[in-house]
Parts: structure tokens; C-alpha cells; sequence
């Protein structure tokens, strides 16, 4: 990962907790982050704390200021090595495999020309619903790559399939990929 430009993006979950783990990994990996947050994302973990841990800006927004700045999605796509969506929530995967863009993360999304994944979390039967289900195939029909959520206990009190996987598990998927494409070169 040393070196790799990594796109972070954050949904709203309360797996975004996980977030703040997964960007220490990335880093200490040697990977440069930048964070980009949901509105919603917002609600389960501060900016202030990812962009610490990142040592960037978090982004999630269009417009940077008042002077007309603005956080350039293109640009975003065309800078990251992989970007990594975790937690992916229901509402995004959705948005995702439609093509919507009503926010900054789905612009950089629709822009990137790296290798995507999505790291799935939210309750059992939102996971397992055929809406759902048949998003995810379709994202993986795109060509993104899908890390399984785990088995346990969930944030309803069920138990079952819907966790967002560790972050741990999570930074090994890009660094495969990446390491596997080097192989290639």
C-alpha cells in the first residue's frame, strides 16, 4: 500500500464507527487517504476525527467555500489507486448500481477509473431483500468487488449476516488487488 492514493468514502451506518479503525490501517499501511463522507455518514462519526486519523480535509460537499472553491469529483475519480466504500449502506449500494449522483462520494464514484469496493453493512433482512441482493449484483456486474459482510450480532439485536466485515479484513482487499496488478505490469 505504501504510496497507493486511496479514496475512503463513509455512508451512513452505524458501522461508520469502523471507519476511524480503517483509516489508521490505510495509513499505517503507508497509503495516503482522503476521506469522503455522506451527510448522513455525519451522524454516527465527526469529520474531525477521520480527517486526524487521514491527515487530510474531509470531504463531502461540492463547494469547499464562499469563494466559489469546489471539491473537483473528476479530479477525485481520476487521483485514487482504489477507493474503498465502507460502510456501504443500503441507500448508497442502491444509488450506486443506478447510476444516481446526488452527492459528492457518488460524483467521485461515477468518476473513478480505479478499482471499487464496497464493504456492505446494515441488517440482516435489508441485506438479504431481493432489492438489495440484486444491487449488489449489479455493482459486481460493473466490475466492482463486493467485501462480504460477517456473521453476528447486529445493531437491531438480531443476530445474522449484515456486519460490516473488519477493518482489517477491508484494507486487505485493495492491497491484493493493487499487488496483483503490480505482478501484471
Amino acid at each position: 500500500m505504501k504510496g497507493k492514493k486511496i479514496i475512503l468514502g463513509v455512508t451512513g451506518s452505524i458501522a461508520a464507527y469502523k471507519a476511524a479503525v480503517l483509516t489508521r490501517l490505510l495509513v499505517k499501511e503507508g497509503a495516503e487517504v482522503k476521506v469522503i463522507m455522506t451527510e448522513s455518514a455525519k451522524d454516527f462519526i465527526t469529520p474531525l476525527t477521520l480527517s486526524t486519523l487521514s491527515k487530510h480535509p474531509v470531504l463531502s460537499q461540492f463547494v469547499k467555500n464562499e469563494a466559489g472553491e469546489w471539491n473537483n469529483h473528476v479530479d477525485l475519480g481520476l487521483w485514487a489507486d482504489a477507493m474503498v466504500i465502507a460502510p456501504a449502506s443500503a441507500n448508497t449500494l442502491a444509488k450506486m448500481a443506478h447510476g444516481e449522483c446526488d452527492n459528492l462520494l457518488l460524483a467521485v464514484y461515477l468518476s473513478a477509473r480505479c478499482p471499487v469496493f464496497v464493504a456492505p453493512a446494515m441488517d440482516l433482512d435489508m441485506l438479504k431483500h431481493p432489492s438489495t441482493q440484486k444491487n449488489l449484483q449489479s455493482l459486481q456486474g460493473y466490475g466492482n468487488h463486493t467485501i462480504a459482510p460477517g456473521h453476528g450480532e447486529l445493531a437491531s439485536g438480531l443476530v445474522g449476516t449484515g456486519r460490516m466485515a473488519e477493518p482489517e479484513e477491508i484494507v486487505a482487499q485493495p492491497t491484493e488487488s493493487i499487488i496483483k496488478k503490480k505482478k501484471k505490469a
